[in-house]
């Protein structure tokens, strides 16, 4: 089996990304974004999906963070899309029921070169330290706009705001790594297209 591996290199007037991303790999992540917490939430995502992830960030984080956490999510997209090429041989479907303490996140996706998101993280605090909450759906959108994903991400329950968003993204990571699982040689479509 080929490499499924991807560099990116996203710029824009607001931010700049240089990313890697090794899809069969051991969970290896270096991640500097300027934002602590999405280094944070990316290094699990990595681990849990088993993939090997750089990515060096640099935003206009004086303004806020959200220019550079929805780059992120374009990027990381982008990244899977050109890994995976014509999708030949993927599971293409993957779901996650994580627990996280008292946080229980359920997420669906399907990589269908259809770009549709169901986001349910409800209850959160508008703020985890500095982070604002918020920007965690732009992180998803971003991500399933690039990537030609579905994507369904729920709390089934949760109180503590950074337990529900640590289990959003352990879940994401688990249920990108059975989506990618090569699991025969075909584009997994009625279609023959994806």
């Amino acid at each position: 089996m080929a490499s499924r591996f991807a560099e990116i290199t996203r710029r824009t007037n607001e931010t700049e990304i240089a990313l890697t991303l090794l899809l069969d790999g051991s969970g290896r992540a270096k991640i500097e974004t300027g934002v602590g917490f999405m280094d944070h939430m990316l290094h699990l995502l990595a681990a849990h999906g088993k993939f090997d992830l750089t990515i060096v960030a640099k935003g206009d984080v004086e303004v806020d963070d959200h220019h550079t956490v929805e780059d992120l999510g374009i990027a990381l997209g982008e990244a899977f899309k050109k890994a995976l090429e014509d999708k030949r041989g993927i599971s293409r479907y993957g779901t996650a029921l994580i627990p996280m303490d008292e946080a229980l996140i359920q997420v669906a996706l399907d990589f269908s070169g259809r770009t549709a998101v169901e986001y349910h993280l409800t209850g959160l605090k508008d703020q985890v330290g500095t982070f604002d909450t918020e920007l965690v759906e732009e992180f998803f959108l971003g991500f399933s706009r690039a990537a030609g994903l579905t994507l369904h991400v729920d709390r089934i329950r949760g109180k503590n705001t950074h337990h529900i968003i640590e289990g959003a993204f352990k879940a994401f990571g688990r249920a990108l790594k059975e989506a990618v699982e090569i699991v025969g040689d075909e584009i997994p479509s009625t279609k023959g297209l994806l």
